[in-house]
């Protein structure tokens, strides 16, 4: 997702309550031992709950203007996009918007994790996100979120990207707007607990270990938690009591967790590793995925942005800044970030 929080309602036997992506929270583990599908605070939603609206104009001028694009790929704070910047509605424009943002990031991202100038995130990151990483992320998702919403003009930008970014942002606009899909707006957004994540190094390293231990690639999980709680921001537990970081609910958590503390996220990985093993993956990642959130929308979206992962370490940390944004029925709110 992107999502942030996307509240969703789940059919029949499934009803949830937050869909996050575009990404976060998402969905519950798999199914309990007693029969009872596990649910998560996600977009387990059908998908013929209605999109929700485009988001508002920003009060610095609406989304119809945007950056200005710079040759630096580290940005400075002078350069840096305000939390409301405007995002472009021409096609060319937003193609611009788009390059120059990601091109910047990734330039912040190898600053951050010492991967060096034109690098592949090969560092590791230390410390919280600098300011430069955070708000360029941010613009990025809000730039996904708007050409998941405006097909037409995402698909007349894209055609102006070089090929590289051009599949990267299909799946990225894929992904959230497939999620986007089954969300449901709430009245109130304030239910939401909101926290400071795990550093991404830490987390980076959980999901390491536990590909080690169970096969289950690390791009995978970290996928599945971005689209569960965006790497752990979101901390309230869902309506049905799914809970913790990987969104797990407790009869679940009983026959997967082996003992450990389902809100602990090194725990928490490595019971979602377990699960998804015993359902199939590394051998069927859908399979497994479906067992996890019975929603094909939700399994395209955790494989399309853990391909993206695959293709450059760099999107992880990229994914790691996107904020949480929950879909009211007032309009979009975002609930985490600057």
């Amino acid at each position: 997702m992107d999502s942030g929080t996307e509240i969703g309602r789940r059919r029949a036997r499934l009803a949830p309550w937050a869909a996050l992506l575009a990404v976060a929270a998402l969905a519950a583990c798999g199914t309990d031992p007693a029969g009872t599908a596990a649910v998560a605070p996600s977009t387990q939603t059908s998908a013929a709950e209605r999109t929700p609206p485009a988001p508002q104009p920003s009060p610095s001028g609406g989304e119809a203007g945007g950056r200005a694009a710079t040759p630096s790929g580290s940005p400075d704070e002078a350069a840096l996009p305000a939390p409301g910047e405007p995002i472009p509605r021409d096609p060319a424009k937003l193609a611009r918007a788009l390059e120059t943002t990601t091109r910047r990031l990734h330039g912040a991202v190898d600053d951050w994790t010492g991967g060096g100038t034109g690098g592949t995130g090969g560092g590791t990151a230390k410390g919280r996100p600098p300011r430069a990483v955070v708000l360029e992320a941010l613009y990025q998702q809000r730039i996904y979120r708007f050409t998941a919403r405006n097909p037409g003009v995402a698909s007349r930008a894209f055609a102006r990207l070089p090929a590289r970014l051009a599949a990267e942002a299909r799946d990225n606009t894929t992904a959230i707007r497939g999620l986007l899909a089954l969300a449901h707006p709430v009245k109130d957004a304030s239910k939401f607990r909101i926290e400071e994540p795990p550093a991404a190094s830490a987390l980076l390293g959980h999901f390491k270990k536990a590909e080690r231990r169970f096969g289950v690639e690390w791009e995978v999980l970290a996928s599945v938690m971005f689209a569960e709680t965006k790497f752990g921001r979101v901390r309230s537990p869902s309506y049905v009591g799914a809970k913790g970081p990987m969104q797990f609910m407790p009869g679940t958590w009983k026959a997967y967790g082996m003992g450990g503390d389902i809100h602990d996220p090194g725990d928490a990985v490595m019971a979602a590793a377990n699960y998804l093993h015993a359902s199939g993956a590394p051998r069927d990642y859908r399979r497994a995925l479906y067992a996890y959130n019975h929603s094909t929308a939700y399994v395209d979206a955790i494989l399309l942005h853990a391909r993206q992962m695959k293709r450059d370490p760099r999107n992880y940390y990229a994914y790691y800044n996107w904020q949480v944004f929950v879909i009211t029925t007032k309009g979009e709110r975002r609930i985490s970030g600057p």
